[in-house]
Order: C-alpha cells, then structure tokens, then sequence
C-alpha cells in the first residue's frame, strides 16, 4: 500500500489467513545465529548444526535489519530492495522497531529466491537480540499469480486485528529448538506487542500471515481469480470470492502438533545412542527431552542395570532399588539437589504414581498435580519434602523397557504456566521412553560382555611376583585399542628348582573369547610342564602337542627362559615368536638375542632348540609380544630397532624402565593388537650366598648335614634360623638317604631375602605327605617340614628329585635387610 494511506481495517473472521511455511530464527546480539528452525533449513537450505553460530547476514537476505542502518545494503550475493521505502518513515533509523521486506537471494547451485522477511528487535535477558521470520513468495503465486506477485509486501498491524493471532502465539515455543519456555514466552509477547505479521496484496486489504510450519494445505484445489478496483490486482477479505472454504484453524494446528512431534523424536534418536557407554547415553536420553518436550526431566534404573550384572529378571516391588542416574532441568540451579541427588539409591513406595509406571510398564499421566496429590505422594517419603518441587506442575511418567523387562524410568514434569501433559504428550512420551529403552539395553548388554572380559582378562593374567631368586621382574599389559580387554597375550614366571626362575611370554593368534581361553589352557599347560623341570625346547615339543590335541585352530607362539642365577646363564627355546632383548649393565647395549626361532605352537612336525646365553648380574632381558613392535603398514625392523633402543635407556627403577619403553612405541595409532611386557633384571647370587655339600648314602650323614647348616648359618650371621632350618634339614637329608640307590645326596644352601634349602637324589618317585598314625615310625617328616617352612616343594626328572623348602629370615645377615 501506499505509505500515506492508512491501511483498511478488516472485520473480524473474514480475513483469509496467509497460511505459509515460515522460517523462525533469533540472532544475538554479535548478528550470530543462535536458533534456526526445521522452516529455515527447508527455506534457506543450511542445516542447524552448519547456521547456528554463523553471521545471520551471511545466511538470509536480512543483514540491513540487524543493525542501526536501515538502508536496505548490499551483502554478497543478497541483492535486497523495496524493504524500508515500503514501510513508511516511522521505521528509518528506529532500532525499537520491527522492520519487513522483500529481497531475492542468488546462489550458485540454486533457482534464484525471492523472500519476505519481517525482522522484530528484542529486549530482555537471553542471547537473542532479533527474532526473523522470513516465506518464500513463491508460496502465493499460486493463489494471486506471477503477474501480480510483484505486489505483495510485508508489513505489519496489530494482533487485535486477527483471529488467529494466538497461533504464533502458541507454536513459537515448540519450533525454537532448545530454547527455555519463558524465554519463548518472552519473544513472543515482545511480537505481539510489537506489530503481527501481515501481508498487503493491494491498496486496501491486508492478510494476517499465520504460521503453517509446514503442514500441508488441505484444500481441494486453487482459489478462483478475482479483481480489485482496477480490474487487474486480485482483492481478498471483504471483497473475496474463493471457490474453496478457507482451510480449519484448528485442524491446521492438530497436524501441526503431530509433524512438530514426529520431528522432535526424530531429533533425539539422532542425539541418543551415540556411545556404548551406559552412563554417557544415560545423559544424552535424559537431557534430550529438557527443555523442548519438559522442564524436568529424571532418569532412574534398577540397580542391577547400572551395574551391568546382566538382564534382570523378576517383576519390580517395593523392594527393587532403583538409583537416580541423571536429573535435568531448566530450574534455577541447584533447586533439585539436596531432595533428589543424582547418584542416590532409593526403593519406591507402593501408593505412589513411580510405583505405579514400574509395576505396569504404562506411561502414568496427572495433568496437574493438586495440593492435595502433592502432598498425599510427598507423604509417602521419609525425610523428604517433594511439595514445593511437584505441587501444581504436570507430571508424566513414562517406563524405559526392553523385552517387556522395565529397566528404568523417566520422571518428566512441566511447571505451572506451561500447557500441561496431555494425551499426545503421553503418546510422545512413551515413543520417546521405547528408543530410549533399546539404546539403554544395548548400552547395558555392552557394559556387561565388557565386565565379563575384563573379570575372564584380569583371572588369566598372572600376579606375578616382583622378586624371585636372583632377579627381579616387572610386567605391562595393554588391551588393543578396539578389541577391549579380552585377548590372547600373556606373560608368567614360575619359581623352579635350585633358585632358577622361568620367565614365559606367549601371543595367541586372533582375538575375543575363544584366544582368551586358549591363552588360559596354555598357560597352565606351561606352569605344570615349567615345575617338572623340563629343558625349554622339550617343553615348547610337548606344548605343541597339546595344541594339536586340542584343535585344529590353536596356534600360538611362545617364549620359554629359565634363569640360573647361580651359574648366570640362560636357556631360552622359541616358537614363533619375537626374539627377546638383552641389556648388558657393563656398557648399556641392549641387542636382539639370535635364537633358532621354530614355528608357532600348533603347528606341528617342527623341531624346538635350546640356546644358551651368558648374562652377567645387573643384565636385564625383555620379552614382549608382537602388538608392541608391530604397526600395520610398516615394517616389524623398524619397531624391534625402537624396543632396542628404549629399552637401553636408563631408568631408576624396572617400572619406570617399563613406561619408557610402553611411551616411545605405544604413540602410533595403528596399533590394533594386545600389549604383554615382561622385563627382568638378572642380579644373580653371589658365590658367598651359596653353599653345597656331597653326603654319602650314610645315616650317619643326617647328623653331619645338621652341623654343615648350623657352621654356615652363624656364619651368615642369621643364629635365629639355626633351630628351624637344622630339623627340616635332617627330615630331609634323612628321606634322601633311606630312598637313594647309588648316587651320593646333594645339599645346598643359598641366601636371598629367604633360606633357600634344596636337597637331591638319585630316586625320581616324588615326594607326598603321607598320613601317619601314632603307631607309625615313618611319615611325619614331610609334615613337620610343611608346618614350619614359607614354602616347600618337590619336582622330579630323569635323574632324581629334588625336595625344597624356604623360611623367612631376620635380622641383618638376610639379604635386602
């Protein structure tokens, strides 16, 4: 119209609603877009996630209105005209007023669009500082025609004027995505205040534009053309003649309601579900549905859930614990904290609305909670007072299931001066509790195979001893990056005969379960095979052979040392597997030992060889698995080059030995595969800790072998060992002498941070407790030695036996005292 004619009044009820998809966008204060609607991204073809935070100027042909100077410039490819000259005087220069126009938008890729923009200023706290609402006018043409589509502007009046002002009025809210209801309720008050949105087709008539967010017009077929004044522009109101009645208000906004529902589940399914992590989706489920579809919003799950126990069973009662897992609100903070902490255990009464949703399995809806219904439910909680926080807001309860199992459930609630829960809500609700309750259910299944790997892992790997005879030992193992923790790497060490220890790394192939259970009958193939005293080629010869007996797929490779601190040697047999390092402490090089190398375990028809190495006290060996040097794409030289070269690296202690080596290979992301590390530091046994006799097959030799341990203990200075070690001693040097054949009887003696005592003879039967009664004169040997020894044990070969026993020692002639 013309900016000096006042505009003409319609009567109320006979206007026609410009029914049109409207985009709605608020900008702060920095002209940066802040919310962007569904209707934006469909008129404007960017999505939330690529606008929120951009320049609104750079994103719609609207960059004029954001600022003091209204003169309707030029930005990039926007090419506005036409907004203020249209609108009249009053609104140049007036940032306190609401501006409109029209302008056409160009981009490559895209048919060129033209839009009409109304642009309102707003006031009060929040980010946003302009509320936007912009059509496209191509959505008339069908309805005025090209040819006169030209006339169309936007401008606006009052409210009052329509009656279906109340429309933007009450859908505002629900297509500002993740805004507070006040601050929603706040814009758009500040809209109405400010001027309605209308369009103007001729001199005389105005149209109340009334949101459509994007539903469907529901009319049979066009309007029938008809002329104003001049013969030629179409008029509408008063003077309208439509062929079709005007589409339902009501109806409109019923489908409205459903589609701006379906696009709010559609949303959260997007954002719930991301991770496996059960307390991360819990979160994500939680703070989805606040403050868009509720203001507070409370999960809680059965107890065995949260702690991944596996599926429950048994239907909920007054006496299942529930934990609240995660609370969310758009209340002032820490309103909710001290009446319903997250993380509090708490077992529901019977009379009450939770219990009622646990026990059914069926959304509970209260529309509004009455005084009285606040407090009757507040009553029923011990120490507790709910009332100020339930009275007169609506509540819907809704419960999280999977396989008709109730895992948890939401408490979603509405503060009074917002619609209340209704029957779609209800609807809404539980659609989002049934997503909510498969991801959780996935979550929960994960978070269970999860602790059953790691319970299967952490039982397989050994606790291995930080000291042995000779030696000291630390150990690393790291799950593969994406495999979690079950896997077949393992690492041992196992106390032998005459102070040797045996040291065992061993890499199954594959992965998962069935490689974790390979990896535990090895190992324990190998403990048993280790205490028998068998050479390392022969027990890496029968190793094999159990694999094949056990099945086709069981391959594995492995390495088997034994360490003599005594004679500072190591014998070493290798299957398949990754040579180990050696550190000598004289000059700190570290090299690859060249062993025959033999094929995997399971292979079969492959010889096994012993090699044997000289170390020297302080050398330290390291022996780890494959995943540790190898990278995928590159060549296993490269990482046995970088384990040489860190593990030379001096460090103060084995562990932090350890970390330097697991710090300088563990950086390159391609690694995939377990980690097992087993370093020791081969400190071997002074001369002067041991001592060996020879006893002839005497009987008189026992009294002799007791006079040896005493002389050489008080020269140990260790006098509070005497009595002890000389009876075991005798028990021992006495049994050796009744059952040897031909040899002579071995007795040593060897001083660590325990007496080691090792007694030998030419007879292979081991040694066994035997159950002596009071009339028996044999038996009780063993007995007495089991009862005053640390520990004591018996290994067999083809050359005889040796019977064994440690006791603590004391005082300052004991090693590491």
């Amino acid at each position: 119209m013309d900016s000096g004619t006042p505009p003409l009044r319609l009567r109320r009820g006979r206007a026609a609603a410009g029914r049109i998809p409207l985009a709605v966008v608020v900008v702060d204060a920095d002209g940066l877009v802040s919310h962007w609607s569904s209707g934006a991204r469909r008129l404007f073809g960017h999505s939330k996630e690529a606008a929120v935070g951009q320049p609104a100027g750079d994103l719609m042909p609207v960059s004029g209105a954001l600022t003091e100077d209204r003169t309707g410039r030029v930005n990039g490819a926007y090419d506005t005209y036409g907004a203020d000259d249209e609108l009249g005087p009053e609104l140049h220069g007036r940032s306190s007023y609401p501006t409109a126009g029209r302008a056409k938008l160009s981009e490559p890729g895209r048919p060129r669009l033209d839009v009409l923009w109304w642009a309102y200023p707003l006031a009060g706290p929040g980010a946003g500082r302009h509320l936007v609402l912009a059509a496209d006018v191509d959505e008339f043409r069908g309805d005025v025609g090209d040819a006169e589509s030209g006339r169309i502007a936007p401008s606006f009046s009052l409210h009052t004027e329509f009656a279906d002002s109340q429309s933007l009025a009450g859908q505002l809210p629900h297509i500002l995505p993740n805004m507070s209801v006040a601050e929603s309720e706040r814009i758009v008050a500040q809209v109405l205040e400010l001027g309605y949105p209308v369009l103007e087709f001729s001199h005389h008539d105005r149209v109340p534009v009334t949101p459509d967010w994007g539903v469907p017009r529901r009319v049979a077929g066009r309007p029938a053309r008809t002329h104003g004044a001049a013969g030629t522009r179409p008029a509408y109101g008063d003077h309208a003649d439509l062929s079709v009645p005007a589409p339902d208000p009501a109806l409109d906004l019923e489908y409205a309601a459903v589609r701006e529902r379906l696009e709010f589940l559609n949303e959260v399914s997007g954002l719930i579900g991301s991770s496996l992590d059960l307390a991360r989706t819990i979160r994500e489920v939680t703070s989805a549905a606040v403050p868009r579809f509720t203001d507070f919003a409370g999960t809680h799950l059965r107890a065995a859930v949260l702690a991944g126990e596996g599926f429950p069973t048994g239907r909920p009662d007054v006496t299942t614990i529930w934990h609240r897992v995660w609370v969310e609100h758009n209340d002032e903070p820490g309103r909710w904290d001290d009446t319903v902490p997250v993380g509090e255990a708490i077992a529901f009464p019977e009379h009450t609305p939770f219990f009622q949703c646990m026990v059914t399995g069926e959304p509970v809806l209260i529309p509004r909670l009455s005084e009285e219904d606040g407090d009757r439910i507040s009553a029923q909680f011990e120490k507790r007072d709910l009332r100020p926080l339930i009275n007169n807001r609506s509540m819907l309860l809704v419960p999280l299931k999977a396989r008709d199992v109730v895992l948890g459930f939401m408490v979603l609630m509405r503060r009074q001066g917002r619609q209340p829960f209704d029957d779609m809500d209800r609807t809404t609700g539980a659609e989002l509790a049934a997503r909510a309750g498969l991801v959780l259910d996935n979550a929960r299944m994960y978070t269970y195979q999860e602790n059953v790997a790691d319970t299967l892992q952490d039982s397989m790997l050994p606790q291995v001893a930080a000291r042995m005879a000779g030696c000291d030992i630390a150990t690393r193992y790291l799950p593969g990056a994406r495999l979690g923790r079950i896997g077949g790497d393992w690492f041992d060490s196992v106390k032998l005969p005459g102070s040797r220890t045996a040291l065992v790394v061993g890499d199954v192939m594959g992965h998962g379960l069935n490689s974790a259970a390979m990896m535990g009958q090895l190992r324990t193939a190998v403990q048993t095979m280790a205490t028998m005293e068998m050479p390392p080629a022969q027990l890496l010869r029968n190793l094999d052979d159990l694999a094949q007996r056990l099945g086709e797929n069981y391959l594995a490779t492995c390495l088997y040392a034994v360490y003599d601190p005594i004679r500072s040697e190591l014998q070493i047999a290798n299957a398949g597997h990754i040579p180990p390092v050696l550190v000598r402490a004289a000059d700190g090089r570290s090299e690859l030992l060249d062993l025959p190398t033999g094929a995997p375990i399971g292979v079969g028809g492959v010889p096994f060889e012993t090699a044997t190495v000289r170390v020297s006290p302080g050398d330290r060996l390291v022996l780890c698995t494959d995943g540790l040097v190898e990278v995928r794409g590159q060549d296993i030289g490269a990482g046995l080059a970088a384990l040489c070269e860190s593990a030379a690296h001096p460090a103060a202690s084995m562990d932090r030995a350890c970390d330097t080596i697991i710090r300088a290979l563990n950086t390159q992301g391609g690694r995939k595969d377990d980690v097992a590390l087993l370093m020791a530091r081969l400190n071997g046994i002074p001369d002067g800790d041991v001592a060996e006799w020879q006893l002839a097959l005497d009987p008189r030799e026992v009294a002799r072998a007791r006079r040896l341990v005493r002389g050489k203990l008080y020269d140990w200075d260790l006098p509070g060992a005497v009595e002890n070690a000389e009876l075991m001693v005798g028990e021992l040097v006495t049994n050796a002498v009744r059952h040897a054949r031909i040899r002579h009887v071995g007795l040593r003696l060897v001083r660590t941070d325990a007496l080691l005592c090792e007694v030998t003879d030419d007879e292979p039967a081991p040694a066994s407790l035997l159950g002596a009664t009071a009339d028996d004169e044999f038996g009780r040997g063993l007995r007495i030695v089991s009862r005053l020894a640390r520990g004591w044990g018996s290994s067999s070969s083809a050359q005889g036996k040796t019977v064994w026993f440690e006791q603590s020692l004391a005082g300052k002639g004991a090693r590491g005292a």
